[in-house]
C-alpha cells in the first residue's frame, strides 16, 4: 500500500495584529493507506492548523505561505492533487467525501438546531446524487455502524439528548458516511471517560479495518498513542522534533522535547516521593498574608474528619417531551445513599463515569443542590456543623471555608472581568478586607500559582489553558478555604500542563495545609495525588479504600473496569479494547454475584479490613466471598 497523503515543508503564518506569526514551519510527514498516524503535542505546537491545512479551513488570518499537500485518492491510481493549489470549489469535493475529520468537542461542532438524522445525512447528500430518504437510510446504516442504540430512532434526536459517547459516534458517523480516504481525527477521546474512550478508539479501528482508511490523529495523550499509531510525529512550536515508529518513539526517544513529555503522564506504580516532571514547572511562594491563618481553638477535634457525608440521596424529575409541560414522566436517582469520609489535611478521589454522580454530590456538599435525604456534616474548626440545616449569613460562612475549582477553565471564568476582578471577587463577596489588603492577597495569589502580577490587568481570552485553571485555583484560595472540591481540573488540559497544575496542587496541600475532595474519572490522575479513594457508578458508592490498598487488591468488577481502561504510555502494556466494548461493567445489573444490584435485594457496604469496603448484595458476607 502506498502514501495516502504526503506533506511537505508545510509552513503556516497568521496575520496578527502584533506582526506575523510563524504557526507552521517546515512540517513533512507521510500518512500510509491503512495506517494511523499520530501527530502529537502540546496545546499551540500547530498540530490543529496542519490539520485545518490540509482541510482547507484556515482561518482567514491563516495562508499557507509555502509547501505541498499531496493528496493520493487510492480509488484513482495513478492520480494525485496538491491541496494546497486548489480553489474553494474543488476543495469542497475532497472534503467531507473523500479527506473527513472528527472535531475535539462533539457539543460545539453538532448543530443544536437539527436532528442528528439531518446532519449526518447533509453530508451524504452533498457529496452525492440522492434523494432525501435514501440519506436516511445511509445515516441508519453508518449509526448501525459506529454502534448506536436504535438507529431508526437514533436519526430523530438532537444532540443534547444524547451523551458525551454517543454525540463523538454521532461526529464519527457523519466522518465516515461518504466512505473516506483518510480520517482526520482531531483530539477525539479528550473529553470522554476512559471506558467511553476506549468504546470510541475501537471503534475507529474497527471501522478503519473495515473501510481501509487511513487515520490522522491529533491527540496529546500518549496512552492513546501507544495503544493506536502505527507511526508517529511529534510537535513543538510549530516545528517536527522527532518522527518514526512506535517502537522508535517510545523505546528510542531521541530528543529532550519528547522525554520531558514521556516524564510528564501520571502512571500507575509511582513512589510516594516522586514527582511529575512537567516541561515547563511552577515555581510557587506563599506571602505573609496566605500564610496568616486562623488557628483552630484548642481541645478541638482536629482528628475527627473535615466532611462527612451520611447516606446521600437526589432524585430528579423527568418531565415529557412538550413544549407545553405535560406532567411529569419519571424520576431519575442521580445519587443514592452515598457515604465517605474527607479527614483532614487529606486528598480523597472520588472516581467514575460521567453521569454515576461525582458532581451531583459535589454540588449537594456546596449546597448548589438540595439533597432529598442524608446528612453532611462539615468540622467547622471543632465544630461539628448541618451543612443542610445552613440558612443564610451560615450558609455564607460555610461557603467561605470550602471553595470550588471547576472542570472547563474557559467557561468558568468571566470573559468580561480582569483578572484582578476575577480573583477579588470572592474578597468583595464576603466583604474581606479593604481595597489595599485585597490588592495585596491578590498579588501574593498571582505569585503562589506562579503568574507574573503584571497580568492582573490582562483578560481571560489572552491566557492558555492552563493558566485559566491557575486562575481559577487563585480564585478558589482566595478566601484561604479548609476543603477544596476539584471538579476534573485537569481532564482538558494536555499532560505538561496537566503535571504543572498536578504538581501545584500537592505544593499548595503542603503549603497552606489544603484538604481536598478531587473528582476525576481517571484513575492514573487520582492513583498521583489522593491518599484515600471512593469509587462511585449508577448513583452508589461500590468501593472504597486508602491508595495502597485500592491498587494493590481492586475488588469490585466496576473498578476493576476502570483500571483496565487506562491507556497506559507503554506499547507493551496496550488496552483490550474489544473487551472495553463488549463489557458492561457500567450496569450494575449485569455485575456477578454478590455484586449486581437488581433493586430487590438491599446492598451494602462489607468491610475487607484496613479501610477497605466494597458495597455487595446478601447477609454475612465474608472477606473470602468479596476476594474470590
Amino acid at each position: 500500500m502506498g502514501n495516502v497523503l504526503l506533506v511537505r515543508n508545510l509552513n503556516v503564518d497568521f496575520m496578527a495584529p502584533e506582526g506575523r506569526i510563524e504557526a507552521v514551519r517546515g512540517v513533512s510527514f507521510r500518512v500510509p493507506q491503512g495506517k494511523t498516524v499520530a501527530l502529537v503535542g502540546e496545546s499551540g505546537s500547530g498540530k490543529s492548523v496542519v490539520s485545518q491545512s490540509i482541510m482547507g479551513i484556515l482561518p482567514k488570518a491563516g495562508r499557507i505561505s509555502a509547501g505541498e499537500i499531496i493528496f493520493f485518492d487510492p480509488d484513482k491510481p495513478q492520480s494525485f492533487v496538491d491541496v494546497v493549489k486548489l480553489k474553494e470549489p474543488e476543495i469542497r469535493k475532497l472534503r467531507g467525501g473523500r479527506i473527513s475529520i472528527i472535531f475535539q468537542e462533539p457539543m460545539t461542532s453538532l448543530s443544536p438546531l437539527h436532528t442528528i438524522g439531518d446532519q449526518i445525512s447533509e453530508a451524504f447528500l452533498l457529496h452525492n446524487t440522492a434523494t432525501r430518504a435514501e440519506g436516511i437510510d445511509a445515516t441508519r446504516e453508518m449509526l448501525n455502524m459506529v454502534g448506536f442504540p436504535n438507529a431508526n430512532q437514533s436519526v430523530k434526536t438532537y444532540p443534547f439528548e444524547l451523551s458525551g459517547g454517543l454525540r463523538q459516534r454521532a461526529m464519527i458517523a457523519m466522518a465516515l458516511i461518504c466512505r473516506p480516504a483518510i480520517l482526520i481525527a482531531d483530539e477525539p477521546t479528550t473529553a470522554l471517560d476512559v471506558t467511553i474512550q476506549g468504546q470510541i478508539l475501537q471503534l475507529m479501528k474497527d471501522l478503519q479495518s473495515q473501510l481501509q482508511m487511513a487515520i490522522l490523529l491529533i491527540t496529546h495523550d500518549l496512552g492513546v498513542v501507544a495503544n493506536m499509531a502505527d507511526e508517529i510525529v511529534v510537535m513543538y512550536h510549530g516545528k517536527v522534533m522527532e518522527q518514526g515508529t512506535l517502537d522508535h518513539i517510545f523505546r528510542q526517544a531521541e530528543h529532550p522535547y519528547l522525554k520531558a513529555l514521556l516524564k510528564a503522564v501520571p502512571r500507575f506504580g509511582m513512589s510516594d516521593d516522586e514527582r511529575l516532571v512537567p516541561i515547563r514547572e511552577i515555581k510557587t511562594e506563599a506571602g505573609s498574608l496566605l500564610k496568616t491563618r486562623d488557628p483552630w481553638p484548642e481541645g478541638s477535634a482536629t482528628d475527627a474528619p473535615l466532611l462527612s457525608v451520611r447516606n446521600l440521596s437526589k432524585k430528579f424529575q423527568i418531565r415529557k417531551k412538550s413544549l407545553f409541560g405535560g406532567g411529569d414522566a419519571g424520576s431519575v436517582i442521580a445519587v443514592d445513599n452515598v457515604s465517605f469520609d474527607v479527614p483532614l489535611g487529606t486528598c480523597v478521589g472520588l472516581v467514575g463515569e460521567s453521569g454515576c454522580g461525582k458532581t451531583t454530590t459535589s454540588k449537594m456538599i456546596m449546597r448548589a443542590l438540595m439533597a432529598d435525604n442524608g446528612e453532611i456534616l462539615f468540622n467547622n474548626r471543632g465544630t461539628a456543623v448541618d451543612v443542610l440545616k445552613l440558612r443564610g449569613p451560615e450558609l455564607l460562612n460555610y461557603r467561605r471555608r470550602v471553595q470550588y475549582i471547576f472542570q472547563d477553565p474557559y467557561s468558568s471564568l468571566n470573559p468580561r472581568m480582569t483578572v484582578f476582578d476575577i480573583i477579588s471577587e470572592p474578597l468583595v463577596i464576603h466583604d474581606v478586607g479593604d481595597a489595599e489588603e485585597r490588592m495585596e492577597r491578590v498579588r501574593e495569589l498571582m505569585t503562589l500559582v506562579g503568574l507574573p502580577v503584571p497580568y492582573l490587568r490582562r483578560y481571560p481570552h489572552s491566557f492558555s489553558g492552563g493558566q485559566r485553571q491557575r486562575i481559577g485555583i487563585a480564585r478558589a484560595l482566595a478566601l484561604q478555604p479548609d476543603l477544596l472540591i476539584c471538579d476534573e481540573p485537569v481532564s482538558a488540559l494536555d499532560v505538561s500542563i496537566q503535571a504543572q497544575v498536578l504538581n501545584l496542587l500537592k505544593d499548595l496541600q503542603q503549603e497552606l495545609g489544603l484538604t481536598y475532595l478531587f473528582i476525576s474519572h481517571n484513575l492514573a490522575v487520582i492513583d498521583y495525588i489522593a491518599d484515600h479513594i471512593v469509587v462511585m457508578c449508577a448513583g452508589h458508592v461500590v468501593e472504597s479504600a486508602p491508595r495502597e490498598n485500592f491498587f494493590d487488591n481492586p475488588v469490585h468488577p466496576y473498578t476493576k473496569a476502570l483500571l483496565s481502561a487506562v491507556p497506559d504510555p507503554n506499547p507493551d502494556r496496550r488496552l483490550d479494547f474489544r473487551a472495553l466494548r463488549e463489557d458492561q461493567a457500567s450496569n450494575p445489573k449485569a455485575w456477578p454475584a454478590p455484586y449486581a444490584l437488581n433493586g430487590s435485594e438491599p446492598s451494602h457496604m462489607v468491610d475487607l479490613g484496613d479501610g477497605h469496603f466494597v458495597r455487595a448484595v446478601g447477609q454475612n458476607l465474608a472477606m473470602e466471598d468479596m476476594r474470590a
